[in-house]
Protein backbone atom coordinates (compact mmCIF):
# COMPACT_ATOMS: atom_id res chain seq x y z
CA UNK A 1 0.00 0.00 0.00
CA UNK A 2 1.56 3.37 -0.68
CA UNK A 3 1.01 5.80 1.68
CA UNK A 4 -0.12 9.85 0.52
CA UNK A 5 1.65 12.21 2.27
CA UNK A 6 0.50 14.08 4.39
CA UNK A 7 -1.03 17.13 5.95
CA UNK A 8 2.32 18.06 8.03
CA UNK A 9 4.75 16.97 5.34
CA UNK A 10 2.56 18.66 2.74
CA UNK A 11 3.32 21.99 4.74
CA UNK A 12 7.02 21.37 5.51
CA UNK A 13 7.56 20.88 1.45
CA UNK A 14 5.34 24.11 0.86
CA UNK A 15 7.44 25.74 3.99
CA UNK A 16 10.80 24.61 1.67
CA UNK A 17 9.47 25.98 -1.33
CA UNK A 18 8.77 29.46 -0.12
CA UNK A 19 12.16 29.71 1.33
CA UNK A 20 13.96 28.71 -1.90
CA UNK A 21 12.05 31.44 -3.51
CA UNK A 22 12.94 34.10 -1.13
CA UNK A 23 16.22 33.20 -1.07
CA UNK A 24 16.28 33.33 -4.63
CA UNK A 25 14.80 36.75 -4.89
CA UNK A 26 17.71 37.90 -3.02
CA UNK A 27 20.08 37.64 -6.38
CA UNK A 28 17.51 40.14 -7.76
CA UNK A 29 14.15 40.96 -8.80
CA UNK A 30 13.33 38.39 -11.59
CA UNK A 31 10.07 36.74 -13.44
CA UNK A 32 8.30 33.98 -12.72
CA UNK A 33 10.03 32.17 -15.34
CA UNK A 34 13.45 33.18 -14.47
CA UNK A 35 12.67 32.32 -10.57
CA UNK A 36 11.83 28.67 -11.96
CA UNK A 37 14.62 28.10 -13.25
CA UNK A 38 17.11 29.74 -10.51
CA UNK A 39 15.53 27.72 -7.93
CA UNK A 40 14.21 23.96 -10.16
CA UNK A 41 10.39 24.99 -9.23
CA UNK A 42 7.90 24.63 -12.01
CA UNK A 43 6.46 27.63 -12.86
CA UNK A 44 3.05 27.02 -11.76
CA UNK A 45 4.15 25.87 -8.41
CA UNK A 46 6.31 29.75 -8.62
CA UNK A 47 3.06 31.14 -9.49
CA UNK A 48 0.99 29.52 -6.35
CA UNK A 49 3.99 30.35 -4.01
CA UNK A 50 3.99 34.37 -5.08
CA UNK A 51 0.32 34.67 -4.72
CA UNK A 52 0.05 34.90 -0.57
CA UNK A 53 3.46 37.17 -1.00
CA UNK A 54 1.97 39.64 -3.46
CA UNK A 55 -1.66 39.60 -1.47
CA UNK A 56 0.31 40.35 1.79
CA UNK A 57 2.88 42.92 0.03
CA UNK A 58 5.78 40.99 1.13
CA UNK A 59 6.43 41.00 -2.86
CA UNK A 60 5.91 43.19 -5.46
CA UNK A 61 5.73 43.24 -9.36
CA UNK A 62 7.62 45.99 -11.45
CA UNK A 63 5.97 47.24 -14.58
CA UNK A 64 5.18 44.76 -17.59
CA UNK A 65 8.81 44.14 -19.17
CA UNK A 66 8.66 43.10 -22.97
CA UNK A 67 11.90 41.81 -23.82
CA UNK A 68 10.48 40.77 -27.50
CA UNK A 69 10.69 37.25 -26.78
CA UNK A 70 7.49 35.74 -26.05
CA UNK A 71 5.10 36.68 -23.70
CA UNK A 72 5.71 39.75 -21.56
CA UNK A 73 6.57 39.65 -18.33
CA UNK A 74 6.48 41.34 -14.66
CA UNK A 75 9.58 40.81 -12.80
CA UNK A 76 9.14 39.69 -8.74
CA UNK A 77 10.72 41.69 -5.96
CA UNK A 78 10.65 42.75 -2.43
CA UNK A 79 8.19 45.32 -1.73
CA UNK A 80 8.84 48.82 -0.04
CA UNK A 81 5.69 47.82 1.94
CA UNK A 82 6.91 44.53 3.46
CA UNK A 83 7.54 44.36 7.29
CA UNK A 84 11.08 46.14 8.25
CA UNK A 85 13.54 44.82 10.54
CA UNK A 86 14.86 47.07 12.89
CA UNK A 87 19.09 46.36 14.29
CA UNK A 88 20.60 47.88 17.14
CA UNK A 89 23.34 48.53 18.87
CA UNK A 90 24.92 49.32 22.03
CA UNK A 91 28.44 50.09 21.69
CA UNK A 92 30.91 51.06 23.92
CA UNK A 93 30.87 55.29 22.85
CA UNK A 94 27.74 55.05 20.82
CA UNK A 95 24.23 53.46 20.37
CA UNK A 96 23.41 52.85 16.87
CA UNK A 97 19.89 51.70 14.93
CA UNK A 98 19.29 50.96 11.50
CA UNK A 99 16.17 49.89 9.59
CA UNK A 100 16.35 47.72 6.42
CA UNK A 101 14.18 45.59 4.23
CA UNK A 102 13.56 42.02 3.49
CA UNK A 103 16.38 42.15 0.79
CA UNK A 104 18.85 43.89 2.94
CA UNK A 105 18.53 47.57 1.41
CA UNK A 106 19.26 50.43 4.39
CA UNK A 107 15.68 52.26 4.87
CA UNK A 108 17.21 54.62 7.75
CA UNK A 109 20.45 54.58 10.42
CA UNK A 110 20.67 56.93 13.63
CA UNK A 111 23.61 56.70 15.74
CA UNK A 112 24.18 58.60 19.08
CA UNK A 113 27.99 58.97 20.07
CA UNK A 114 27.71 58.49 24.09
CA UNK A 115 29.74 56.94 26.75
CA UNK A 116 28.47 53.74 27.94
CA UNK A 117 30.93 52.35 29.72
CA UNK A 118 29.59 53.72 32.82
CA UNK A 119 25.88 53.24 32.34
CA UNK A 120 23.57 50.67 34.06
CA UNK A 121 21.02 48.86 32.13
CA UNK A 122 17.88 50.89 32.83
CA UNK A 123 20.45 54.01 31.67
CA UNK A 124 21.11 52.08 28.39
CA UNK A 125 17.58 51.19 27.51
CA UNK A 126 15.71 54.75 27.81
CA UNK A 127 17.96 56.42 24.84
CA UNK A 128 18.59 53.43 22.83
CA UNK A 129 14.49 52.76 22.81
CA UNK A 130 14.07 56.22 22.09
CA UNK A 131 16.51 55.63 18.94
CA UNK A 132 14.20 52.37 17.99
CA UNK A 133 10.93 54.34 18.26
CA UNK A 134 12.15 57.25 16.49
CA UNK A 135 13.16 54.59 13.40
CA UNK A 136 10.04 52.74 13.81
CA UNK A 137 8.18 55.97 13.20
CA UNK A 138 9.99 57.57 10.23
CA UNK A 139 9.84 54.01 8.35
CA UNK A 140 6.13 53.98 8.49
CA UNK A 141 6.57 50.43 8.21
CA UNK A 142 5.16 47.15 9.96
CA UNK A 143 8.12 46.11 12.05
CA UNK A 144 8.93 42.01 11.62
CA UNK A 145 11.62 42.58 14.40
CA UNK A 146 14.49 43.76 16.56
CA UNK A 147 18.12 42.52 16.96
CA UNK A 148 19.93 44.08 19.31
CA UNK A 149 24.16 43.68 19.26
CA UNK A 150 26.11 44.23 22.40
CA UNK A 151 29.92 44.42 23.35
CA UNK A 152 29.69 41.43 25.36
CA UNK A 153 29.31 37.61 25.32
CA UNK A 154 25.86 36.26 25.29
CA UNK A 155 24.33 32.75 26.44
CA UNK A 156 20.69 31.85 25.94
CA UNK A 157 19.81 36.04 26.62
CA UNK A 158 21.95 37.10 29.01
CA UNK A 159 24.77 39.10 28.71
CA UNK A 160 27.44 36.59 30.80
CA UNK A 161 30.51 38.57 30.43
CA UNK A 162 31.00 42.47 29.06
CA UNK A 163 34.14 43.92 30.90
CA UNK A 164 33.67 47.62 28.74
CA UNK A 165 30.26 47.92 29.46
CA UNK A 166 29.37 46.03 32.67
CA UNK A 167 26.17 47.53 33.08
CA UNK A 168 25.60 44.82 30.65
CA UNK A 169 26.56 41.79 32.60
CA UNK A 170 24.31 39.17 33.87
CA UNK A 171 21.71 41.24 32.49
CA UNK A 172 18.95 39.98 29.74
CA UNK A 173 18.86 43.84 28.19
CA UNK A 174 17.01 41.82 24.86
CA UNK A 175 13.89 41.23 27.50
CA UNK A 176 14.64 44.58 28.82
CA UNK A 177 14.34 46.42 25.43
CA UNK A 178 11.00 44.63 24.21
CA UNK A 179 9.54 45.69 27.45
CA UNK A 180 10.10 49.30 26.50
CA UNK A 181 9.32 48.79 22.87
CA UNK A 182 5.82 46.64 23.46
CA UNK A 183 7.92 43.66 21.60
CA UNK A 184 7.62 40.34 21.96
CA UNK A 185 11.16 39.52 21.87
CA UNK A 186 14.64 40.78 20.82
CA UNK A 187 17.32 39.02 19.93
CA UNK A 188 20.71 39.93 21.24
CA UNK A 189 24.01 38.23 19.93
CA UNK A 190 27.76 39.58 20.16
CA UNK A 191 28.45 42.64 17.97
CA UNK A 192 31.30 40.76 15.93
CA UNK A 193 29.61 37.90 15.61
CA UNK A 194 26.70 40.59 13.56
CA UNK A 195 28.87 42.10 12.45
CA UNK A 196 30.45 39.14 10.13
CA UNK A 197 26.62 38.27 9.61
CA UNK A 198 26.39 41.38 7.77
CA UNK A 199 29.13 40.20 5.92
CA UNK A 200 27.22 36.65 4.53
CA UNK A 201 24.28 37.74 4.82
CA UNK A 202 22.01 38.75 2.63
CA UNK A 203 25.23 38.39 0.43
CA UNK A 204 28.60 37.00 0.48
CA UNK A 205 30.52 40.02 0.87
CA UNK A 206 34.32 38.11 1.89
CA UNK A 207 33.58 34.49 0.71
CA UNK A 208 32.66 31.58 2.91
CA UNK A 209 35.91 31.39 5.51
CA UNK A 210 36.99 34.57 7.36
CA UNK A 211 37.69 36.15 10.42
CA UNK A 212 35.84 39.70 10.64
CA UNK A 213 38.08 42.02 13.24
CA UNK A 214 35.74 44.15 15.14
CA UNK A 215 37.96 46.74 16.38
CA UNK A 216 37.25 50.03 18.69
CA UNK A 217 37.63 50.55 22.66
CA UNK A 218 36.70 46.33 22.65
CA UNK A 219 38.49 43.92 19.65
CA UNK A 220 36.15 41.55 18.94
CA UNK A 221 36.44 38.87 16.16
CA UNK A 222 33.74 36.95 14.14
CA UNK A 223 34.53 33.72 12.74
CA UNK A 224 32.70 32.46 9.79
CA UNK A 225 33.46 28.93 8.44
CA UNK A 226 31.30 27.58 5.78
CA UNK A 227 29.27 30.71 5.22
CA UNK A 228 27.98 29.81 8.83
CA UNK A 229 29.34 31.99 12.00
CA UNK A 230 31.32 29.99 14.64
CA UNK A 231 30.39 30.71 18.02
CA UNK A 232 32.33 27.46 20.12
CA UNK A 233 30.17 25.30 22.74
CA UNK A 234 29.39 28.07 24.84
CA UNK A 235 29.11 31.33 22.50
CA UNK A 236 32.40 32.33 24.09
CA UNK A 237 34.62 32.08 20.12
CA UNK A 238 36.03 35.22 18.74
CA UNK A 239 37.28 37.25 22.01
CA UNK A 240 40.23 38.39 19.83
CA UNK A 241 40.54 41.28 22.33
CA UNK A 242 41.65 39.23 24.91
CA UNK A 243 44.66 36.77 23.23
CA UNK A 244 47.30 37.36 25.24
CA UNK A 245 50.23 38.86 23.46
CA UNK A 246 52.68 39.98 26.47
CA UNK A 247 53.11 37.58 29.74
CA UNK A 248 52.61 39.73 33.06
CA UNK A 249 51.77 42.89 30.00
CA UNK A 250 49.64 45.87 30.90
CA UNK A 251 46.04 44.97 32.74
CA UNK A 252 43.25 44.25 31.27
CA UNK A 253 39.72 45.21 32.34
CA UNK A 254 38.76 41.49 31.92
CA UNK A 255 41.01 41.03 34.84
CA UNK A 256 44.19 39.84 32.67
CA UNK A 257 47.68 40.70 31.93
CA UNK A 258 48.61 41.79 28.57
CA UNK A 259 45.50 41.61 26.18
CA UNK A 260 45.78 42.47 22.64
CA UNK A 261 43.12 44.90 23.85
CA UNK A 262 45.55 47.02 25.41
CA UNK A 263 47.65 47.08 22.67
CA UNK A 264 45.31 47.43 19.53
CA UNK A 265 42.56 48.99 21.13
CA UNK A 266 41.32 52.62 20.59
CA UNK A 267 42.15 53.85 24.25
CA UNK A 268 45.26 52.27 23.64
CA UNK A 269 46.20 54.21 20.49
CA UNK A 270 44.83 57.54 21.24
CA UNK A 271 46.56 57.31 24.55
CA UNK A 272 49.81 56.30 22.55
CA UNK A 273 49.10 58.78 20.01
CA UNK A 274 48.14 61.40 22.35
CA UNK A 275 45.06 62.08 20.45
CA UNK A 276 41.75 62.99 21.84
CA UNK A 277 39.93 60.46 19.60
CA UNK A 278 38.99 59.16 16.38
CA UNK A 279 38.59 62.04 14.24
CA UNK A 280 41.50 63.66 15.66
CA UNK A 281 44.05 60.45 15.09
CA UNK A 282 42.80 60.59 11.61
CA UNK A 283 43.91 63.73 11.01
CA UNK A 284 46.90 63.70 11.98
CA UNK A 285 47.32 60.08 10.46
CA UNK A 286 46.97 62.58 7.59
CA UNK A 287 48.85 65.08 8.02
CA UNK A 288 51.36 62.87 8.46
CA UNK A 289 51.87 62.92 12.15
CA UNK A 290 55.14 60.32 13.11
CA UNK A 291 53.54 60.07 16.59
CA UNK A 292 50.32 58.85 15.71
CA UNK A 293 52.06 56.82 12.75
CA UNK A 294 54.20 54.69 15.27
CA UNK A 295 51.28 54.55 17.74
CA UNK A 296 49.18 52.89 14.78
CA UNK A 297 51.95 50.93 13.40
CA UNK A 298 52.43 49.55 16.88
CA UNK A 299 49.02 48.90 17.19
CA UNK A 300 49.20 46.70 13.84
CA UNK A 301 51.80 44.75 14.80
CA UNK A 302 50.00 44.00 18.27
CA UNK A 303 46.84 42.91 16.17
CA UNK A 304 48.68 40.89 13.62
CA UNK A 305 50.47 38.92 16.80
CA UNK A 306 47.23 38.19 18.25
CA UNK A 307 45.54 37.29 14.19
CA UNK A 308 48.58 34.67 13.80
CA UNK A 309 47.47 32.60 16.67
CA UNK A 310 44.28 32.41 15.52
CA UNK A 311 44.87 32.02 11.88
CA UNK A 312 47.31 29.31 12.63
CA UNK A 313 44.83 27.06 14.78
CA UNK A 314 41.58 28.04 12.34
CA UNK A 315 43.53 27.84 9.11
CA UNK A 316 41.39 30.81 7.68
CA UNK A 317 42.74 32.73 4.62
CA UNK A 318 40.72 35.82 5.14
CA UNK A 319 41.00 38.79 8.12
CA UNK A 320 38.23 41.75 7.40
CA UNK A 321 38.79 44.45 9.76
CA UNK A 322 35.91 46.74 10.67
CA UNK A 323 34.39 48.86 12.91
CA UNK A 324 36.71 51.75 13.59
CA UNK A 325 39.90 50.17 11.80
CA UNK A 326 38.20 50.33 8.73
CA UNK A 327 38.37 54.55 8.68
CA UNK A 328 41.95 53.78 9.06
CA UNK A 329 42.77 50.90 7.24
CA UNK A 330 45.31 52.10 5.12
CA UNK A 331 48.02 53.00 7.76
CA UNK A 332 47.02 50.52 10.63
CA UNK A 333 47.52 47.33 7.48
CA UNK A 334 51.09 47.59 7.16
CA UNK A 335 51.96 46.87 10.55
CA UNK A 336 49.42 43.94 10.52
CA UNK A 337 50.59 42.17 6.93
CA UNK A 338 53.96 42.26 8.46
CA UNK A 339 53.19 40.07 11.48
CA UNK A 340 51.23 37.89 8.97
CA UNK A 341 53.78 37.70 6.72
CA UNK A 342 56.15 36.15 9.15
CA UNK A 343 54.03 34.15 11.85
CA UNK A 344 51.25 32.44 9.70
CA UNK A 345 52.66 28.96 8.77
CA UNK A 346 50.60 28.18 5.77
CA UNK A 347 51.70 31.71 4.30
CA UNK A 348 53.97 30.17 1.78
CA UNK A 349 51.62 28.15 0.05
CA UNK A 350 48.38 30.42 0.66
CA UNK A 351 48.94 34.11 1.75
CA UNK A 352 46.68 36.10 4.37
CA UNK A 353 44.26 38.32 2.50
CA UNK A 354 43.56 41.25 4.74
CA UNK A 355 41.01 43.50 3.98
CA UNK A 356 39.24 46.46 4.76
CA UNK A 357 34.89 45.99 5.70
CA UNK A 358 32.79 47.80 3.00
CA UNK A 359 30.60 48.02 5.57
CA UNK A 360 32.53 50.17 7.69
CA UNK A 361 31.32 51.37 11.18
CA UNK A 362 27.53 50.61 9.93
CA UNK A 363 28.03 46.75 9.98
CA UNK A 364 27.29 45.67 13.84
CA UNK A 365 23.86 47.62 13.43
CA UNK A 366 23.19 46.07 9.83
CA UNK A 367 24.41 42.85 11.01
CA UNK A 368 21.66 42.85 14.18
CA UNK A 369 19.06 43.61 11.67
CA UNK A 370 20.00 40.43 9.04
CA UNK A 371 19.25 38.40 12.38
CA UNK A 372 15.57 39.25 11.45
CA UNK A 373 15.83 39.19 7.76
CA UNK A 374 17.41 35.81 7.72
CA UNK A 375 15.06 34.52 10.03
CA UNK A 376 12.09 35.85 7.72
CA UNK A 377 13.63 34.49 4.82
CA UNK A 378 14.54 30.95 6.15
CA UNK A 379 11.06 31.08 8.19
CA UNK A 380 8.81 31.98 5.85
CA UNK A 381 5.60 31.60 7.80
CA UNK A 382 6.61 33.95 10.25
CA UNK A 383 6.05 36.35 7.57
CA UNK A 384 2.72 34.93 6.24
CA UNK A 385 1.47 35.29 9.87
CA UNK A 386 1.89 38.79 9.67
CA UNK A 387 -1.15 39.80 7.50
CA UNK A 388 -1.57 42.25 5.46
CA UNK A 389 -0.94 45.79 6.16
CA UNK A 390 -3.86 47.66 7.54
CA UNK A 391 -4.57 50.92 5.42
CA UNK A 392 -4.42 54.10 6.64
CA UNK A 393 -7.61 55.57 7.43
Amino acid sequence: MTLLPGPVHLRQVRTGNLQTLLLALLDGPASRAELAQRTGLTKATVASLAEPLLRQRILTEDPVLNTGRGRPSRPLRFSSDAPVAIGAEINVRHLGVTVQRLDGSTVSEQRLDIDNRHRDADELIEPLAELVRAAITESEADVLGVGLAVPGIVHDGTVVHAPNVPGLTGIRIGDRLAAALGEPTVAVDNEANLAALAHVWPHRLAGDDFVYVSGDVAIGAGIVLGGDLFRGASGFAGELGHVIIERGGRACSCGSHGCVEQYAGLDAIFTAAATPGLDALRAALHRGDTRSRSAVNCAGSALGTALVSLINVCDIATVVLGGSYATFFDDLAPGVRAELGTGVLATARRPVTLAVSPLGRDAVARGAAALITRRGCLEPELLLAQGPPVAAP
